[in-house]
């Protein structure tokens, strides 16, 4: 599952650690025989003009697209439960799920996060990992299409995972879902929706919930495969292990 652990990190801020590493990251999935050569071509052409670019423009173009708006939020549950009350008990419920696979999360980030949370599924196995994915794919879809219609080749990745999970999705259906909908990232949009809505703090302000297929650790897993979101790996050699893992 180290394909997963690239594409967490390909999804979080980017970062000097990762950026400094573009040639192992590109290696790994050249490697990766779970991918098809169609998203891997894309990962790799996604990798290589990341990569190429300076850092401080990927960060930009990174806060451009996942920080302003809801449509592209890497928040799982703000795509389900949006402001609803049931985001605060579903965040506690998939942070106890984290707990009883033996994991313990030494981060800020809110568990559904979608970089965590891709994380978390890497140390679970293939049987469980692909669950997990299967779980949350429409959402991941829905990312898909969506920088899909901004031409934007963060597309890669989703449709990556997408393909990972073996999902039964109808992208198609998905693509003409959206084909009209509206940007919610523009300035009118953004401020329309300081107008409309209150700021809140407290167990109303978290935003969560929990997949609707729970997939636990098999009875064959090892309990040493149940590692910490944070772990390092200091038997591997490889630099990109360790900035993909940092």
């Amino acid at each position: 599952m180290e394909t997963l652990k690239v594409l967490s990190r390909l999804l979080d801020y980017p970062t000097e650690a990762l950026y400094e590493h573009g040639i192992d990251v590109a290696e790994i999935i050249a490697n990766d025989a779970a991918l098809d050569e169609t998203n891997k071509a894309s990962l790799l052409a996604f990798v290589d003009q990341r990569f190429s670019d300076s850092l401080l423009d990927w960060q930009a173009d990174y806060d451009g697209l996942f920080e302003r708006g809801r449509s592209l939020s890497l928040l799982i549950y703000e795509h389900i439960h949006g402001e609803s009350r049931d985001r605060g008990q579903a965040m506690v419920n998939l942070l106890e799920q984290y707990r009883a696979a033996g994991l313990d999360i030494g981060v800020r980030e809110l568990p559904d996060y979608i970089p965590l949370f891709l994380e978390f599924v890497s140390t679970q196995g293939s049987e469980n990992g692909k669950g997990w994915l299967q779980d949350i794919a429409p959402i991941l879809a829905l990312l898909q299409v969506r920088l899909e219609k901004r031409d934007c080749n963060y597309s890669a990745v989703f449709s990556a995972l997408v393909a990972l999970s073996e999902a039964a999705i109808d992208v198609q259906a998905l693509r003409e879902q959206v084909k009209d909908e509206k940007r919610d990232d523009t300035k009118k949009a953004l401020d329309k929706v300081w107008e409309e809505e209150a700021v809140t703090f407290g167990g109303d302000a978290v935003n969560g919930g929990c997949p609707s297929q729970v997939n636990r650790p098999t009875e064959t897993q090892r309990r040493d495969q149940d590692v910490p979101i944070s772990f390092i790996d200091t038997s591997s050699a490889q630099a990109a292990e360790q900035a993909i893992r940092s």
